[in-house]
């Protein structure tokens, strides 16, 4: 079975891992500081926050960006539920908008049409790695006082206006899930260049403690703290931080890897009629977190039975970006039409892509998806150079 993804790990983890236990401090500690600097300069920002996994930060996110009971975030449907569970989680309600065909992210045109007197903030999802416009956003949304934050859940290496993802707003959420191009297994982190939002960031993660542990040991004296305000415990271990380290200095090596395999699945794709697959988009570079395609409408297979179809030809596949107003969690939560949400959960299917696929499991993807949707196998002598 061809595997939709995998995560890229190797002996540098394990020696990583290995110095970390060495050592005796697995909590959060030396290795979870000196990956918050290293991610933060690489996306431009001044300050990282590591956090247990992404749906933490975007709480947060939204914790000090003051939302709470009565409050209204505007939110993608088409996106993991965690976005939307997040603004629950902060005691706010979900607001869905609709999203751009050619992209799935959110724009200002299908955000400004929810906004009202209880919008406190937006969630611009980069979907699936590929870059929002974000400027946009924030020319419609910052004269009102409206917080926009990032969920760069899946956009890490990604760039938008030829700059990393993770310095366009105060408040970027990313994901080190082991389906993220960079993972540490879960975790997650938060980036802003504001200082006073890293400090109280960094006092809710750990229970809302005015030193924390790894203060503590430092000192040279005893520290009594202090807890200033309810707080969670959403801290990253040292076990992570340390595999993240590593992945952080090969990042640009995945993106590379996994940019290649997209071209080569362009050429490939080509050969079926009406499959519409992803493009950058003019404003940035998406990293391929995950390779999309969209399905014609006269596919003779629905979507889900596609799945089992390929399952059976020795190719994973999952289902496309998931819609949370269609799930049970949400359902009768939308508010305004959702058209093109919709057609893309419907119609759409993630393909394998991670940095060990070979050109002849690509071959049989594709080979797959021809067969059962009735084409012929594409030319595969050009696709095969695109990877080499």
């Amino acid at each position: 079975m061809i595997p939709v993804a995998r995560p890229e790990l190797g002996e540098a983890e394990w020696r990583a891992l290995r110095e970390v236990v060495e050592s005796g401090w697995v909590a959060q500690g030396p290795r979870v500081e000196a990956f918050e600097r290293a991610l933060a300069a690489r996306c431009g920002a001044a300050h990282g926050v590591a956090l247990s996994s992404c749906t933490a930060a975007l709480h947060l996110a939204l914790v000090v960006a003051g939302v709470g009971p009565g409050d209204e975030v505007v939110v993608p449907s088409l996106s993991f539920i965690a976005t939307a569970n997040a603004v629950r989680h902060a005691g706010a309600t979900p607001v869905f908008a609709d999203v751009d065909a050619g992209t799935q992210n959110l724009t200002a045109a299908t955000i400004a049409p929810l906004l009202g007197a209880r919008t406190r903030a937006v969630i611009v999802v980069h979907q699936a790695g590929m870059p929002a416009d974000v400027a946009p956003v924030h020319a419609l949304c910052d004269p009102l006082g409206v917080a926009v934050v990032e969920d760069a859940a899946c956009a890490i290496g990604s760039v938008y206006r030829d700059a990393p993802v993770g310095g366009h707003s105060d408040l970027v959420a990313f994901s080190f899930h082991p389906r993220k191009v960079l993972t540490t297994g879960e975790g997650g982190m938060l980036l802003t260049s504001r200082e006073d939002l890293a400090v109280r960031l960094r006092r809710l993660r750990e229970h809302g403690m005015s030193v924390s542990a790894s203060e503590r040991h430092r000192s040279d004296r005893v520290v009594l703290e202090q807890y200033l305000e309810p707080g969670f415990n959403y801290r990253m271990t040292d076990l992570q931080a340390a595999m993240g380290v590593v992945q952080l200095d090969r990042l640009d090596g995945l993106v590379a890897r996994r940019r290649a395999l997209a071209d080569a699945y362009r050429e490939r794709l080509a050969a079926l009629p009406g499959v519409r697959v992803p493009q950058d988009p003019p404003h940035g570079r998406t990293n391929h977190q995950s390779y999309w395609v969209v399905l014609p409408d006269d596919a003779p297979a629905d979507r889900d039975d596609l799945l089992a179809r390929l399952h059976r030809r020795g190719v994973s596949c999952r289902r496309g970006i998931m819609a949370a107003h269609l799930e049970p969690a949400y359902a009768g939560t939308a508010s305004a039409p959702l058209p093109v949400t919709e057609h893309l959960t419907r119609r759409s299917l993630i393909l394998p892509l991670h940095h060990a696929l070979t050109a002849a499991e690509q071959d049989q993807v594709v080979d797959a998806l021809a067969a059962e949707l009735h084409a012929a196998p594409a030319p595969r002598a050009a696709a095969h150079a695109a990877q080499a």
